[in-house]
């Protein structure tokens, strides 16, 4: 009736980029399926005032730009001021007889935000509760700084800043204080918040003043998303012991049962070690608990390991040896009844490899929930067509239960079904291609194969691969114009680390690549190459249904589990990639043959470090990858600055933790297997729809269903609440067991 279209009104609004990449949007996924399953579950997290930096690419390098997403308001959030909570930080100990004071704090506000998160036309909606920090009134105005009241307020600046700005790594620490202060900030709110509700609960109840904890896990049940959140341990801690009073083997014995932890990386340089020295300045109460759970925890491998220092060394939860360090994914374990990683082979290293003697003391309290993503999202919402065709042929139910989909196999033969497939990925191929010409002003065949590489930049990624079959293609096309290539699109995205100089030179690369092979006439519309630029999740739903083929070419053993190679399957492209992550599942689910696999499984990896990597040796024996790297090294792509990618060459030859060059060529064959089923449209769309059938076990509702038995004791209900404006029955104080995640 305003005349207005709702789809130009939805591009209009602003992601909240509240996260990096997979782990954000993993919880993203997962407050989704919870609030579908009837789980009586809330997200927490930071009201991020700034997020994930907007990325603008000049002259082919990254450049960023501040994300000021709340410009123009958030419609979707109401502030609770009526919950605000201090959180406190610096000051000292004082151990008095009735046990220790953290004492001359300096104190920050917390102001939650909450936004709605309703589940699938079940009329349940949950919450997610951000926190936003402010400084109290009286801030830098309690003691003798009156004098200089104008400079007071304008320090509650400091104070503010704590939820200004979201941290840019992705799979990468950086040690700095004020990182710290957000994840203490945001564990501190939210235990006061989660203990305030206990205790308004009937089970909460109070003896005389105290309330009796001795319910609390049965009630609460705390997911700790990778090790960000790893203080709520020693903060649950001091509640119990200091506050509440509990006698110290009570508290931890239910702090224990309360917590799980999710391990989402096993690269070195992700985990999160603490200088003690900044954690004693910051939270010197906290230091204390560590270092009190730290002696505990080695008292009782001493008893079980007699005489094995070097277990207890390696066990420890500090580490010594230069700055001494607090290891939080030691605490996370030892503070956790239930440890997971987040695909089989994941979670197989995890105990394995590097956790093993964790795993060793403990070997029950380590799981695999391999990782899911939302069919709401990311089938129904981002690709309408194929959900509507997927449903005149099997039901509207799927969209609730994924495993449904294994119906579709009974069609992999109707021709019929195959030409509407084929056809609902051309359609949205040209969307996509009139989307592209619009933003970039580039020109491009909606059908050629679109080859997709989209996720965070990193080493272990791999796109420098990618980017080294770009170049071989090129030089084949150029080596022989006449012969006829399957003409390919190469869509390669994502945000790199602003700190990490690597990243931003294989963005540099790639750009530069595409510059030459764009622009040659020989190559024509053979090859185009184009860097996606901003990629995130409002630009994901644009390009994932149109994709063709994707690349998922981590090092095996690197990923754990990756979560954009299951959005690909679920929308009809086909996957080229390693036994990596949940790769590995997807080729169970859907038969490796209807995946293409290649490269060094993770013992090929092993051995090879065994043997040690030599890049010079793969370099020497293919004359294509030689062309390739001779052509970056000597300036072909950057004829103005012959030693631009000098840093990049150098790492290939000598320290590549990664191993691009020794996937190389077994990459490089399975690229030419792609183009040969390319050219036989019905073949691949029938591959398509075996994937499709097959990507039912990768719906996040079945991972959180495993959440939910394994690990909270909680029973998903598929029950409908009627909707506000029916009466209810008298089934107010029957919810089937009132455990909230």
């Amino acid at each position: 009736q305003l005349g207005l279209d709702m789809e130009e009104l939805e591009e209009i609004e602003e992601d909240a980029g509240l996260g990096n990449g997979g782990l954000g949007r993993l919880a993203a996924c997962f407050l989704d399926s919870m609030a579908t399953l009837g789980l009586a579950a809330y997200g927490y997290g930071i009201r991020y005032e700034y997020g994930i930096f907007n990325q603008k690419i000049r002259d082919g390098w990254q450049v960023e730009e501040a994300d000021d997403w709340l410009r123009h308001g958030n419609p979707w959030e109401k502030a609770r001021p009526e919950y605000m909570l201090p959180v406190h930080f610096y000051g000292r100990v004082e151990h008095t007889a009735s046990g220790a004071k953290w004492i001359d704090t300096q104190v920050v506000l917390a102001l939650p935000y909450d936004t709605p998160v309703p589940g699938y036309m079940n009329n349940t909606v949950n919450t997610m509760r951000l926190w936003s920090a402010r400084a109290p009134n009286d801030f830098n105005l309690q003691d003798f700084n009156v004098g200089d009241y104008i400079q007071a307020v304008l320090d509650r600046n400091l104070a503010e800043n704590i939820s200004r700005v979201l941290y840019p790594n992705d799979n990468f620490f950086e040690g700095k204080e004020l990182r710290l202060k957000q994840e203490y900030f945001v564990v501190a709110a939210t235990l006061q918040d989660i203990i305030r509700r206990f205790k308004a609960s009937k089970f909460g109840s109070t003896d005389s003043v105290r309330t009796v904890f001795d319910s609390f896990p049965d009630q609460v049940a705390i997911q700790l998303n990778d090790t960000h959140p790893a203080m709520a341990i020693p903060e649950l801690m001091r509640i119990f012991v200091d506050i509440e009073k509990l006698p110290w083997n009570k508290a931890w014995d239910i702090t224990k049962k309360t917590f799980a932890y999710t391990n989402h990386t096993v690269l070195p340089e992700a985990l999160e070690r603490w200088p003690v020295d900044l954690v004693e300045k910051l939270l010197p109460r906290h230091l204390q608990i560590i270092y009190e759970i730290n002696q505990r925890h080695l008292d009782y491998i001493a008893s079980v390991f007699p005489n094995d220092v070097d277990r207890l060394r390696r066990m420890s939860l500090i580490e010594e040896g230069g700055i001494k360090r607090i290891n939080m994914a030691h605490l996370c374990i030892v503070g956790s009844h239930a440890i997971n990683g987040v695909a089989k082979i994941h979670s197989e290293i995890v105990k394995t490899q590097v956790f093993k003697d964790f795993a060793a003391l403990e070997p029950n309290k380590f799981q695999n929930k391999t990782n899911g993503i939302t069919p709401r999202r990311w089938l129904l919402l981002c690709n309408p067509g194929l959900a509507e065709l997927i449903a005149e042929k099997i039901g509207e139910d799927y969209v609730r239960d994924l495993s449904q989909l294994t119906k579709l196999h009974e069609f992999v033969d109707d021709d019929i079904f195959i030409r509407e497939v084929a056809k609902v990925k051309q359609e949205n191929k040209v969307k996509f291609a009139l989307y592209l010409e619009k933003e970039y002003k580039v020109k491009i065949n909606p059908s050629s194969m679109f080859d997709v590489h989209v996720k965070r930049i990193h080493e272990y990624k791999r796109q420098l691969m990618n980017c080294l079959h770009i170049i071989t293609i090129y030089n084949r096309i150029r080596r022989d114009p006449a012969k006829l290539f399957v003409p390919r699109t190469v869509i390669i995205g994502g945000k790199a680390a602003p700190g990490y100089h690597m990243a931003k030179m294989i963005i540099k690369l790639i750009n530069a690549v595409a510059q030459v092979v764009n622009n040659d006439p020989t190559v024509g519309s053979k090859l185009k190459v184009i860097f996606l630029e901003n990629y995130r999740v409002s630009l994901a739903e644009k390009v994932i249904p149109a994709t063709d083929l994707s690349e998922q070419i981590s090092t095996a053993g690197t990923e754990a589990s990756g979560t954009g190679n299951m959005k690909f399957m679920l929308n009809g492209a086909l996957t080229i990639g390693t036994m990596d992550g949940a790769n590995v599942e997807m080729a169970e689910e859907a038969g490796e043959e209807n995946l293409f696999i290649f490269g060094m499984r993770v013992e090929d990896v092993a051995e090879l470090d065994r043997k040690g990597y030599n890049a010079h040796e793969f370099y020497n024996r293919l004359p294509e990858l030689k062309q390739a790297i001779d052509q970056i090294q000597g300036g072909f792509f950057s004829p103005e600055e012959p030693d631009l990618f000098k840093d990049v060459v150098n790492m290939l030859f000598h320290h590549d933790r990664f191993k691009v060059f020794a996937d190389y060529e077994a990459y490089v064959k399975c690229q030419e297997k792609v183009s040969e089923l390319y050219l036989n449209s019905k073949a691949w769309t029938k591959m398509v729809i075996r994937n499709i059938a097959a990507a039912g076990k990768f719906s996040s509702d079945r991972t959180i269903k495993e959440y939910a038995r394994d690990i909270w004791h909680v029973e998903p209900s598929d029950l409908k609440i009627p909707p506000p404006n029916e009466p209810r029955d008298a089934v107010e104080d029957k919810t089937p067991n009132g455990t909230t995640a």
